[in-house]
């Protein structure tokens, strides 16, 4: 194992140098020591990851896909050897998090900020954006999200629930008028998160209906949305929480209160490989707690 750990490092350092001399300066080693190391992992791998040329040295495609796997090979023996030399119970490392640019119902800001300030030695990269996100191909310990995407080896976690209200603004509805049912949506200026989609469905008295509307406006961003509800620039299916502002000061006002607009849940995806790491549940576990001391 050790072997091959060099061999992977050796790769990886050169991969990243694009050179056998600079990776071997890197890694305090004679370049050709570094080229033996690289060159048995070819053959391990009954692959050739590098295309040698007389100035640099390129990936090839073969070497493009296996780059990921050895870099997290590699990360996770070195968390675990860490791992043996100190305290279980004091966390290290390093978090990437995904979470939605939108308004929560949590200052996620200070989540994070508790969470370091509690542990130190853990470093967080976090990444806010409104779209599907599969953990495992972008790298992320912990994403986020509000989508209904699933993906393979990668759990799920629930976390907070999220009601949704439809409403627009005053302006908008003395110009257009009320919509007296779900169906009148399809003659409105509708604005759509993207990631939802334009296909909006409503449980009534009747059952459940879905209304395909025509987007006037079409954006990936929560806050947006409701920047351009209170602008008076159309009808939108939103987050109660992030318009409950705007709500009670009469900003925006709920429409068709009798047709219920199905709950988003707030979940995390985690890769099945990074699950088991006590930095990430201990991170889920922060968050959890400030949506019930949140309420919302």
């Amino acid at each position: 194992m050790a072997d091959s750990l060099l061999n992977m490092k050796a790769f990886l350092a050169t991969a990243r140098a694009g050179s056998f001399s600079e990776a071997s300066r890197q890694l305090g080693v004679a370049p050709s020591v570094v080229t033996k190391r690289v060159g048995q992992l070819e053959w391990s791998l009954r692959a050739t990851l590098l295309r040698r040329s007389t100035r640099r040295l390129h990936l090839t495609d073969i070497g493009e896909r296996y780059l990921d796997v050895i870099r997290q090979i590699v990360r996770e023996y070195d968390e675990m050897a860490t791992g043996i030399l100190r305290s279980p119970n004091e966390l290290e490392g390093h978090l990437r998090i995904k979470a939605p640019a939108s308004p929560m119902a949590i200052d996620l800001a200070q989540v994070l900020s508790s969470f370091q300030i509690r542990y130190p030695r853990v470093t967080l990269d976090a990444v806010l954006v409104d779209r599907t996100v599969n953990p495992v191909e972008e790298g992320f310990d912990i994403v986020l999200t509000m989508m209904p995407s699933s993906f393979d080896g990668v759990l799920e976690e629930p976390l907070h629930v999220y009601e949704r209200v439809l409403c627009a603004a005053p302006s908008y509805l003395a110009r257009r008028g009320h919509p007296r049912h779900v169906r009148e949506l399809g003659h409105h200026e509708c604005i759509v998160f993207s990631p939802i989609g334009p296909a909006w469905t409503f449980a009534g008295r009747n059952g459940v209906t879905t209304v395909a509307v025509r987007p006037h406006l079409v954006t990936n961003n929560g806050a947006l949305v409701i920047d351009t509800l209170c602008a008076g620039n159309g009808i939108a299916v939103v987050s109660r929480a992030a318009a409950a502002g705007k709500l009670k000061s009469g900003a925006l006002v709920e429409l068709l209160p009798d047709f219920h607009v199905p709950d988003l849940w707030l979940k995390a995806l985690v890769p099945a490989t990074r699950s088991n790491l006590a930095r990430v549940q201990t991170l889920l576990a922060s968050i959890r707690e400030a949506f019930q001391g949140a309420g919302g």
